[in-house]
């Protein structure tokens, strides 16, 4: 069985929702599975640690869990232009995978959520890309022969999926349109389909 790591930090809901649909698309692959993973919040100051598994949502990634993985797919909130701070804290603890080349020719992929349309998607996605590129990983996007990619009017990106969450109430998530649905299915696939040739050639 080919295994897709689908690794993300989500504050308010959306990217988390954007994982699920990511998962659907890879699964939709015969002989490939998805594995959910999520990330701890940071904080300068801690009164207790924090717990091991989280309360409720996907355990949180390990190492083993890179490693295990035949591709990585990652997602972060936007954070004025840069991804979160938890993701960035996760993926800067890998250099011993970066040592032993752990990572080296796995496809990989990129998927964000902002607040506004013009909230810095990109600029998030491309510095996500950056250790994967470290990493000697194979980088997957999406390309303009599908549909959904020139006519949503809302997330959506060649550089990977996205979603633009609105202004919502604290706790609440912004529906995620059909064309981000889409894309962000068909994101998971292309990364599947690609780490199951892949697999057959090793």
């Amino acid at each position: 069985m080919t295994d897709i790591l689908v690794l993300y930090y989500s504050r308010h809901g959306s990217t988390a929702e954007l994982a699920r649909h990511i998962c659907r698309g890879i699964e939709s692959v015969n002989g490939v599975s998805a594995r959910l993973r999520t990330v701890p919040a940071v904080a300068t100051v801690v009164d207790t640690p924090a717990p091991a598994v989280p309360d409720n949502g996907p355990p949180y990634a390990t190492h083993q869990d890179l490693l295990e993985c035949d591709g990585v797919i990652l997602g972060s909130p936007t954070r004025f232009g840069n991804m979160a701070a938890p993701l960035k804290y996760f993926l800067d603890g890998t250099s011993s995978l970066w040592v032993s080349g752990g990572l080296a020719g796995k496809p990989a992929a990129v998927f964000t959520s902002t607040q506004t349309m013009h909230g810095g998607q990109e600029s998030t996605l491309l510095s996500m890309m950056l250790p994967l590129l470290h990493h000697g990983m194979y980088l997957v996007g999406l390309p303009y022969t599908e549909p959904a990619l020139t006519h949503t009017k809302s997330g959506g990106s060649p550089y990977g999926a996205s979603h633009v969450a609105g202004a919502q109430d604290k706790g609440s998530i912004h529906k995620l349109t059909e064309d981000e649905q889409h894309l962000a299915q068909e994101l998971g696939k292309r990364v599947a389909e690609l780490a199951a040739r892949l697999a057959r050639t090793r």
